[in-house]
């Protein structure tokens, strides 16, 4: 059928079927050109994001050469470029069988090393999109990281590595491999439950203190040094390419930390400096002053920790 038929069977003239084809032609050849400029851009950051990417493109080639955000969005659903949503993880799970122990560090200080651990375990990325989990026991007293393992696992077994590498140090700081008033602190992660885990707590005499409101704040000091760890070494570097390179660099900085960076919270010591100390630490971080107003634009202040350990 020639091109003056179909036109005159559906009702358009030639120059309407014409103007059709180019205009066709011009969305194909944009598409080309917007897909060959996300995959230059996703081979320099393969992770960056859709809303980053348009952004890009806009900035690229004006708005005119770009399609709206969410016709972009539909050209990557279609080519299967869109990044698939980011597995949740959790460290935590807290629905098992296990007994779940009673907090018991609510306003207790200690006054020397060894008298206070918490434990945690957080997720590092790697840019492979898998992660990797580093098991930790900080001292309270010193904030000195006294056991540690890196794993591609939540298993026990990297939590029991880290415990046993506190208990060599602190039974060989006491002479003693009985660690009685030592009191190891945790959020009620299956992990810290069960059996075997509880078994070597018990079989060194330390006692077992756990978490009750499921609030970060109830494991501040652990929290703390996740924190320090992700914001002042992982970050930096985006995203840590293997758990080869990942074993590499943690190491390095926890060893970093606990012998070389100041604390505000020890009285800018070293932790390792001040796990050797006893008595009360001195904190470097004031409170800061806010203002909130009340109802008749009345101000009072509140006093909130302003702090950069």
């Amino acid at each position: 059928m020639n091109v003056s038929l179909a036109c005159r069977l559906l009702g358009h003239c030639r120059q309407a079927f014409y103007q059709s084809k180019t205009d066709i032609e011009k969305e194909a050849e944009r598409e080309r050109r917007v897909l060959a400029s996300v995959s230059a851009i996703r081979s320099e950051d393969p992770r960056i994001g859709g809303y980053k990417l348009w952004l890009m493109l806009v900035g690229m080639h004006g708005r005119e050469h770009v399609p709206g955000r969410d016709c972009f969005f539909a050209l990557l659903r279609r080519k299967g470029l869109m990044l698939p949503k980011p597995k949740p993880r959790h460290t935590t799970n807290s629905n098992h069988r296990y007994h779940k122990w009673k907090n018991l560090i609510k306003d207790f200080t200690p006054m020397e090393a060894n008298r206070l651990w918490v434990a945690d375990i957080t997720y590092i990325a790697l840019a492979d999109g898998d992660v990797c989990y580093l098991h930790l026991i900080t001292d309270a007293y010193s904030r000195k990281i006294v056991g540690w393992s890196l794993a591609d696992t939540l298993r026990a077994t990297a939590s029991m590595q880290a415990l046993q590498m506190a208990i060599d140090q602190a039974a060989a700081m006491r002479g003693s491999d009985t660690l009685s008033g030592l009191i190891h602190h945790s959020d009620r992660g299956v992990q810290y439950c069960c059996d075997a885990y509880v078994s070597m707590l018990k079989k060194h005499g330390i006692a077992i203190s756990m978490t009750e409101d499921h609030k970060p704040t109830d494991n501040a000091i652990a929290e703390r040094f996740n924190g320090i760890l992700k914001a002042e070494s992982v970050y930096p570097q985006k995203q840590l390419p293997t758990l080869e390179h990942a074993r590499r660099l943690i190491p390095r900085f926890i060893n970093f930390y606990n012998n070389a960076r100041p604390h505000m919270s020890i009285g800018y010591k070293m932790p390792a400096v001040a796990h050797l100390e006893q008595g009360e630490q001195k904190k470097m971080w004031k409170k800061k002053i806010y203002r909130q107003k009340k109802d008749g634009d009345e101000k009072n202040d509140i006093s909130l920790p302003n702090r950069t350990d």
